[in-house]
């Protein structure tokens, strides 16, 4: 079976293409915390210069947008056509595709750095590994990606959710809620270095806190004498 037919793939693409419109208006990137652009910022800061830097799940392009203006060269990755469109009609002097994170479709070490913005929540933790492994080969040796997800609660015996109905569509989207030492631990497996966690309450209609977890690619080490 390849990347394209997964059934989380196929299922969260066939739902976002349903929800598209609805889901940009309804979370337009005027409405980010001001924390989640505090650390966009920071991120923004540490991942400028020539090379690309990849908004994985972009949806409708409002972030994408925001790293740009920001002075990084960003581009997004979607994979649902339907967001793609609405970024690329929002914003056409920025480039977007199609696309999946557990398959980057970028050469090695070409990356300057990976925004994941509330998209590896998507993602089963069986494949998860898989898309850490796709970040560390992507990015350049220094290069830093920046995650947040919604945060697994203590206690919680059932760390996921899958809904059926959304803005009044038919969907299966499935969401998986994780504590940020599984998140920093399977970063660590697939060889990237966690240099910052940051934890946010929730606000407004968010029932859920928020963690952002920044790591980096590993610059090689001086050779020994």
């Amino acid at each position: 079976m390849t990347d394209t037919t997964e059934d989380f793939l196929r299922t969260t693409r066939a739902s976002y293409d349903a929800i598209a419109r609805d889901y940009a208006a309804h979370y337009p990137s005027s409405l980010l915390h001001p924390l989640d652009r505090s650390l966009l910022r920071a991120f923004a800061e540490s991942a400028r210069g020539t090379a690309p830097v990849a908004d994985l799940g972009s949806g409708p392009g409002g972030v994408t947008a925001l790293l740009h203006e920001l002075g990084v060269p960003a581009f997004g990755i979607d994979l649902s056509p339907e967001m793609v469109a609405l970024a690329r009609e929002a914003h056409p002097g920025l480039h977007f595709r199609t696309g999946s994170m557990t398959s980057l479709d970028v050469p090695d070490a070409s990356l300057g750095g990976i925004l994941a913005l509330y998209s590896t929540i998507h993602v089963p933790d069986a494949h998860l590994p898989r898309a850490f492994a796709e970040f560390h080969r992507a990015l350049r040796p220094g290069a830093p990606v920046l995650i947040a997800f919604q945060t697994r609660k203590s206690g919680e015996a059932v760390p996921h959710l899958r809904l059926s109905e959304r803005f009044t569509r038919e969907i299966t989207l499935d969401y998986y809620w994780r504590t940020a030492d599984r998140v920093t631990s399977l970063l660590t497996e697939a060889g990237l270095t966690p240099t910052a966690t940051t934890r946010r309450e929730p606000s407004g209609e968010e029932t859920r806190a928020r963690t952002f977890v920044l790591a980096r690619r590993p610059s090689p080490g001086p050779r020994p004498e």
